[in-house]
């Protein structure tokens, strides 16, 4: 007999994984959208050096469906001015840590500003830099 009930609760175990999986769900999609963004595809500026190039992977922490979309509607502005930004730097100001922190904060910035020109900035929460490579 318990071996009956055993294989009956082992039977019967997926079909309650289901049915308890989609209360999560709505749980999940009552908040709001938070999305990362990868700016595509990867930045590649000149340096003021010659033959000296940055590699940079630029991806936004956006919060709000509405943010999302603005901010994909504005990407080319967006990226024009990341490629301002970056463009004639020196090689050695990209070097440490607290350098490429700084560099960050300036990205950061620089997003609010235009995306502030353009609309608003709502929603534009962090920037992260996933790849870098100054060669």
């Amino acid at each position: 007999m318990r071996i009956i009930v055993l294989l009956l609760s082992l039977l019967l175990m997926p079909f309650f994984a289901v049915a308890n999986s989609g209360g999560e769900k709505k749980e999940e999609g009552s908040g709001p959208v938070i999305e990362y963004l990868e700016m595509t595809p990867k930045f590649t500026v000149n340096l003021s050096e010659p033959r000296k190039y940055l590699m940079i992977n630029v991806q936004l922490l956006v919060e709000g469906a509405e943010a999302v979309a603005r901010i994909k509607k504005h990407m080319p502005a967006l990226r024009h001015e990341l490629i301002m930004l970056y463009t004639g730097r020196a090689s050695d100001q990209l070097q440490t840590m607290e350098q490429r922190e700084a560099l960050r904060k300036e990205t950061m910035d620089t997003l609010h500003k235009a995306l502030d020109k353009l609309e608003n900035s709502d929603g534009l929460r962090d920037v992260f830099f996933t790849e870098i490579l100054v060669d």
